[in-house]
């Protein structure tokens, strides 16, 4: 593998980028339609995305609407999302269906900062091994002469530098999301 540092930051960059989706699927006291991406429902034989079969939206700040394109498809979505495991308990009405979000307690919030926690530190992990591809590169390029040894210490402090900054990213993500779940 070939030393690139822009590589290397586009890749720390990717990493942040999946931890803001893993962390939009979680479920705050404001209403997102990306709660309800993970929803499979059984559809024609197999098993569909939910966004494949229906349109949601958020019309209220504790209400999700969901409207269902084949009227009799209604009745699988309403019972997908209600086995989907997040709590929440949809009411059809025709080809809409209407899912209200309950209130969150307390207990309930702290199990949901520790699940964004974990997800944060597995993008730190995830950016640290990105960071040892580099040092191997920058080690590789030194042993083969491709670099001389002040040029490989140099742009080892570069990745470093760019590694401390997705840490650092990540870590203001994070902070920002415990804020959101915590507000009451």
């Amino acid at each position: 593998m070939a030393y690139n540092l822009d590589d290397l930051k586009t890749r720390m960059q990717k990493s942040i980028a999946s931890l803001r989706d893993e962390l939009a699927g979680l479920r705050t006291g404001r209403a997102s339609a990306s709660l309800l991406e993970p929803v499979t429902v059984e559809a024609y034989g197999s098993r569909m995305p939910l966004n494949q079969v229906a349109t949601v939206t958020v019309p209220e700040a504790r209400m999700l609407s969901v409207q269902v394109w084949d009227r009799g498809m209604a009745n699988a979505v309403e019972k997908a999302i209600r086995d989907s495991g997040l709590g929440l308990n949809p009411m059809g009405e025709g080809q809409i269906i209407r899912v209200p979000l309950p209130e969150l307690n307390e207990e309930r919030r702290r199990d949901l900062t520790k699940v964004a926690h974990t997800y944060a530190e597995a993008a730190r992990v995830a950016v640290r091994h990105i960071r040892r591809d580099g040092m191997d590169a920058l080690k590789k390029a030194e042993k083969d002469g491709d670099l001389g040894q002040d040029e490989a210490r140099s742009q080892s402090d570069l990745v470093q530098k760019a590694t401390d900054a997705a840490v650092a990213d990540i870590d203001q993500v994070v902070a920002a999301k415990e804020a959101e779940i915590m507000q009451v």
